[in-house]
């Protein structure tokens, strides 16, 4: 790293890193120190390292950016995701310890280190990358601390696997609130205040801050509840009058294994109660309507992902984070609405026979563009 730009190649910590395909690297370390065990992945965004470390959506997860500087705009309060950073750890060729920018609070390095999360670089995240690409995502352990290759190889076979940890409990709110911000206005460098005309409850499976501020800007008042929240409570609120829908946010790990989340679905669809999921929300609105959900290869992650939208027949550049997708034959009940134009997988659904709609990617954005936001306000005009 160059002197002028922060850290001093010897002022970095050395980590070794090793890889469940037997391969064993040596890097430099920054932000917290320690051994961690997660599933590596790689994104694609130009910018945002913030919004990203900090989406709850990385729990369990390495996050390995082809953009080779990070760093150098420094973090701020209002570019949190959420009120930490979840990920494992993250894999950049060049970190900058000296950002300039104007809405620098903290540099990335402080970020990480009072969030326990490692930071990895001086290492060739062009190799990881086409490594990932050609072989799939996969678990690795990086280590501050252990750097004998039997042992590394020990930690890591005896560690769970991200598909054997149900992560939304670690993320998800404890406590129910409401949220009282809107978009964030570049003009006066604060947040709109929400005008709105409808109710809803979010189940926080690792919901992002953004998402809810595009709920609140389409006219929404959202009350932020834990994933525990029975079902019954839900339905008497909705039969009361009291909420008008339920939103399904984001988070980490399979869906495959949330069986209390599926069942809990399954009983709101029954009740008809109208439903929106995002991310993994999308996921679990398939498998509660009898599809289960199958691993993409290396995901998609990144801020550039092209979505055919077939209701307007236009395309739509998006943000998107996801390593699983619905099945195919979900059209038997639902009508596919987007479909992801590098491998034709499913990226939005309108459900047949009850009132729900879903989205793959992120139409939040943040990071990326904002060609997709109208998303929310078909939800509210559906509610």
């Amino acid at each position: 790293m160059n002197e002028e730009l922060g850290m001093r190649n010897e002022e970095l910590t050395k980590v070794s890193l090793y890889f469940e395909n037997g391969l064993m690297l040596e890097a430099k370390g920054f932000g917290a120190t320690g051994t961690s065990v997660g599933e590596v992945v790689f994104n694609t965004s130009l910018t945002g390292y913030q919004e990203i470390v900090t989406d709850p959506s990385y729990a369990g997860q390495f996050v390995t950016f082809t953009m080779p500087e990070i760093g150098n705009v420094g973090c701020n309060a209002q570019d949190m995701e959420s009120k930490g950073a979840h990920c494992k750890g993250i894999i950049v060729r060049t970190y900058q310890d000296r950002p300039s920018n104007f809405r620098c609070e903290e540099t990335l390095a402080a970020l990480l280190e009072k969030n326990g999360v490692l930071g990895i670089c001086e290492i060739d995240t062009r190799f990881i990358t086409k490594m990932l690409r050609e072989e799939g995502a996969m678990m690795m352990v990086a280590s501050t601390e252990i750097h004998d290759e039997k042992e590394l190889k020990r930690v890591l076979e005896t560690s769970p696997r991200i598909e054997d940890v149900n992560y939304i409990e670690q993320v998800s709110t404890k406590e129910a609130y409401v949220h009282n911000e809107a978009r964030y206005n570049m003009d006066t460098f604060n947040y709109d205040k929400p005008q709105t005309s409808k109710k809803i409850i979010a189940l926080d499976f690792g919901i992002k801050r953004n998402i809810l501020n595009e709920l609140t800007h389409a006219g929404m008042e959202v009350t932020v509840v834990p994933n525990d929240m029975p079902a019954k409570e839900i339905i008497a609120k909705i039969d009361s009058k009291e909420i008008d829908g339920v939103f399904l946010s984001n988070g980490p790990g399979d869906p495959l294994i949330l069986k209390e989340e599926q069942e809990k679905i399954k009983k709101l669809i029954a009740h008809k109660v109208p439903l929106f999921g995002i991310c993994l929300g999308h996921q679990l609105l398939s498998i509660a309507h009898g599809y289960d959900t199958y691993k993409l290869q290396f995901g998609h992650h990144g801020g550039n992902h092209p979505v055919m939208n077939a209701m307007t027949n236009t395309v739509e550049i998006t943000a998107q984070n996801h390593n699983y997708n619905v099945p195919d034959n979900i059209t038997e009940v639902a009508t596919v609405t987007h479909t992801n134009l590098f491998d034709n997988t499913i990226e939005g659904l309108k459900y047949k026979d009850s009132p729900s709609m879903s989205v793959q990617h992120h139409p939040e954005a943040s990071p990326g563009p904002h060609e997709s936001a109208y998303i929310f306000t078909a939800f509210r005009e559906m509610l």
